[in-house]
């Protein structure tokens, strides 16, 4: 994985239902590369952390899975967004916003004082 630095805590969740909104139905390997490459390949997605954090959405309602066939008709688990997964993006995207602008509070320009 080299200096890439790991998904922060709290973002994985984030990262997954913003990426089955814009891309639709996915499968695990296909979000993950998806992840990595909207983040410009700066994060590293380890599978050990991708599955929980999608049976944990899976188990929360946020998201449901079926089996389908990926593009090389392999048998694979496909996960897509509930109306629940829905709501919870749209807050979780709100709460977000708000807690990047205060740490921009804290690690903004010091010369402005």
């Amino acid at each position: 994985m080299g200096d890439k630095p790991d998904v922060w805590q709290g973002t994985l969740a984030l990262m997954v239902l913003r990426t089955l909104e814009t891309m639709g139905p996915q499968h695990g390997y296909g979000l993950a590369r998806r992840i990595e490459q909207t983040s410009g390949d700066r994060l590293a997605l380890n599978y050990g952390t991708l599955y929980p954090a999608l049976l944990k959405l899976e188990q929360e309602g946020y998201i449901r899975s079926q089996w389908g066939s990926s593009e090389n008709n392999r048998r694979a688990k496909f996960y897509g967004l509930t109306k629940a997964g829905q709501r919870r993006l749209l807050k979780a995207t709100q709460e977000w916003k708000q807690t990047t602008e205060i740490l921009d509070l804290f690690l903004g320009d010091t010369n402005k004082a």
